[in-house]
């Protein structure tokens, strides 16, 4: 029989063990997100995998919010995070501090997801676009490139948190747990 691990188990870190533990050298930036509980599940994700931070850009729903501590979960108080009124100012900014901004989108250069190899030593920003139009043209012009998270079915998109989720986990996969 199965038996579920408690949570004593798992040995997870305290809320300020986590602060002030190394971190993912990943950013997400939310370039208007209209579900605020999809923003919630966002920040779940970059709790569970320690992510460096998030950047809030134009219409999406900042902390406090009661969707988005819906989804959260706690995890507004573990995440740093950031608000900017253009997606576009936050990835100039993002860029002269040295990250390399990757848009989560269908473009005609995208590469493949599964494709991606993390380089060693550069902080990666990873763009979520909007849940209808995707990652902004403007946001989109200050990318230096575009990952497409392959998908097979009728649908031509996913939820953007399922999105962020699945590409987090493919950066973590390929940088934390290939021993980089």
């Amino acid at each position: 029989m199965l038996e579920k691990r408690l949570p004593a188990d798992l040995g997870r870190l305290s809320v300020e063990a986590l602060k002030t533990s190394e971190k993912l050298p990943l950013v997400l930036v939310l370039d208007d997100i209209r579900s605020a509980l999809n923003v919630g599940s966002v920040f779940r994700t970059a709790d569970a995998f320690a992510v460096e931070r998030l950047v809030l850009c134009g219409i999406t729903a900042c902390p406090p919010h009661r969707e988005i501590h819906k989804t959260a979960l706690g995890s507004v108080e573990t995440v740093a995070w950031s608000y900017s009124p253009k997606a576009a100012q936050a990835l100039q900014q993002l860029r002269s501090e040295g990250y390399r901004v990757l848009a989560i989108e269908q473009v005609k250069t995208s590469l493949a997801l599964q494709a991606f190899v993390p380089e060693l030593g550069v902080r990666y920003a990873f763009v979520l676009g909007n849940e209808i139009s995707g990652v902004s043209q403007g946001a989109l012009e200050h990318c230096d490139g575009a990952l497409e998270i392959p998908q097979f079915g009728a649908k031509h998109s996913l939820n953007v948190a399922v999105a962020a989720g699945i590409a987090v986990w493919e950066f973590v996969r390929k940088h934390r747990l290939s021993g980089q």
